[in-house]
């Protein structure tokens, strides 16, 4: 009687394929939990951004948009303000809850003596490790990026956000997913660091929250602003509506500039007076153009990704010079 060969065997004596195999397939199965939770809210995010697209479209549809002007504000939809938030959120889970855990716990736990003492090397374990973090930073990053810029894009003047404003410049566009794989990064290297799980995620969560208020200043710093002049106690130009404004002063036919709390005086007279000391004919503002806006998250994905390739560098060279 002849053995059956393996396509011959029944089903439930065969292998199964596996669509991830070896040390790839032992990573996800390590973090499978991380992995779940934060790919689901990823999906769960992605997908209520678009019904609640869909939810506005119908609104304004219904009121006749864009032949009639509609009246529709972030108040007429508070999962605005609740995607917002979570999409503002997704770095600090990321960074805190995978980046810095990833390293630290393999070393904290004995993993990674165990893993690299077998046929893995230890840069195969470290690239394996990296390669997963960042796969799912880059994939929930461009979903929801993608998303947010398809609801927020067409219908951005029913909000009231200026478009310099963290929850719709770093939500859109390229920023989202260059900012998830940096803070990841960061993460990551403060575990390398740090070698135990609960300090680096105190440290990381306490870098993370310090380097997004960093960032909030040197986001306007990444345009050239402009200067306009107009006459003073007159309104601006519709064309400024979308613009950014970033100081504001009043000046005088000769070109000087005052403080814009210049003259405010306690009584009308004191201050006609003070006006005309001065000769202050003009407001002037120093404003961002939103055809910017394009060409600085280019810059700014530019800047995180650059900063994510130098910590990548760090963790593989200190992990591959340094005992576990």
């Amino acid at each position: 009687m002849s053995t059956p060969t393996l396509t011959e065997a029944p089903a439930e004596l065969r292998p199964r394929r596996r669509l991830l195999r070896g040390l790839p397939w032992l990573v996800v199965r390590q973090h499978r939990t991380a992995l779940a939770c934060v790919l689901g809210l990823a999906v769960l995010g992605t997908l209520w951004i678009v019904y609640q697209r869909h939810e506005m479209v119908q609104f304004l549809e219904a009121g006749g948009w864009p032949e009639k002007e509609v009246r529709y504000t972030v108040d007429d939809s508070r999962s605005y303000g609740y995607i917002s938030s979570l999409l503002s959120a997704l770095p600090l889970i990321l960074a805190v809850f995978v980046g810095a855990p990833l390293i630290a716990g393999d070393r904290e736990n004995g993993t990674a003596q165990l893993v690299t003492s077998q046929s893995v090397t230890r840069r195969q374990w470290l690239i394996a490790k990296l390669g997963l973090a960042y796969t799912l930073a880059l994939v929930c990053g461009l979903m929801l990026s993608a998303a947010f810029t398809w609801w927020w894009q067409p219908h951005r003047s029913f909000f009231l956000s200026e478009w310099v404003e963290g929850r719709i410049f770093d939500n859109t566009g390229p920023v989202l997913p260059a900012l998830l794989l940096f803070v990841t990064a960061a993460g990551i290297t403060i575990g390398v660091l740090v070698r135990r799980v609960l300090p680096a995620m105190v440290v990381t969560f306490v870098f993370t929250a310090v380097s997004a208020y960093v960032w909030d200043e040197v986001r306007v710093r990444l345009g050239s602003t402009r200067m306009f002049t107009y006459p003073k106690d007159t309104d601006l130009p519709a064309r400024f509506d979308e613009a950014y404004e970033v100081d504001r002063w009043v000046g005088n036919a000769q070109g000087e500039l005052f403080g814009w709390g210049t003259c405010a005086e306690a009584t009308e007279k004191a201050q006609n007076a003070c006006i005309r000391e001065h000769g202050i004919i003009n407001d002037v503002i120093e404003y961002l153009d939103y055809e910017q806006m394009a060409a600085m998250q280019w810059t700014a994905a530019g800047i995180l990704l650059a900063g994510t390739a130098l910590l990548t560098g760090f963790v593989l060279w200190r992990v591959s010079r340094r005992p576990l």
